[in-house]
């Protein structure tokens, strides 16, 4: 065998002169076989650096127990706030004795079927989502449901799928931060928002409009920009701030 090549337990039975079965469950710790023995085992292993394959004896397994392994679709890595969100859930999944498989969607509809696909051949156990920006259709998220993949939506939801769901009060945040900025003195507050086919979107815009009429402004809606990132904000902001002002 070529030593740049993995270990396999056939190679390992072989060496050892046992089957496969035996060296099987001797890396399971199985009483079924003689401590010695076991321990003969997993030294061999040991020393050649052999790791099962988790997900192969999972899917080997599949009919008689659950893979333990969780799908999250995320729209884009480099974004701070979903890595963030990431890390949170590997820690609290690992900890279950769960794994988690990651994916990104790119901010593209027809990737994230694609990726639900994936995931449901690879039979995780449930899916996290964020959904990409351009989703406005929901059909692969309800063939996850309907097949009994539980789905757990966070940050962006649709509200055609009736899935479980973790978001923060995106309309009271944006209410109560407008309002600070009017009982600090300000009257002409811009609105930089994502698209508005994305619900929290939707969720901020209102707050941001309740608390102006709330608080006897007018909306205008020069002031409200399609802005969904730091590059768009640079871009944005002078053409704002050089509005006369009683145009801003």
């Amino acid at each position: 065998m070529p030593e740049n090549l993995p270990i396999t337990m056939k190679d390992i039975a072989r060496a050892l002169g046992v089957s496969v079965a035996t060296v099987s469950r001797a890396l399971n710790d199985s009483p079924r076989i003689s401590s010695v023995q076991r321990k003969r085992i997993q030294e061999y292993a040991k020393e050649h650096n052999f790791y099962p394959n988790v997900i192969g004896e999972a899917l080997r397994h599949s009919r008689s127990q659950s893979m333990k392994v969780i799908g999250v679709i995320i729209p884009e890595f480099v974004h701070y706030y979903f890595a963030s969100v990431l890390s949170g859930i590997e820690e609290e999944a690992r900890a279950r004795g769960y794994r988690v498989m990651v994916a990104q969607s790119n901010e593209r509809y027809d990737k994230e079927v694609a990726i639900c696909d994936d995931f449901y051949k690879n039979k995780v156990c449930g899916i996290i989502v964020s959904q990409a920006k351009d989703t406005k259709h929901y059909d692969h998220f309800q063939r996850l449901m309907d097949s009994g993949v539980p789905l757990v939506f966070y940050d962006r939801i649709c509200t055609g799928v009736n899935g479980s769901r973790v978001v923060v009060d995106d309309y009271n945040g944006a209410y109560a931060a407008v309002s600070h900025l009017i009982e600090t003195g300000c009257k002409r507050i811009a609105f930089y928002g994502s698209p508005m086919n994305l619900e929290l979107s939707k969720n901020r815009y209102n707050g941001y409009h309740d608390a102006i009429v709330k608080h006897g402004l007018k909306v205008d809606e020069a002031l409200v920009r399609l802005c969904d990132n730091r590059a768009q904000a640079e871009a944005i902001t002078p053409e704002i701030l050089s509005l006369p002002a009683e145009e801003r």
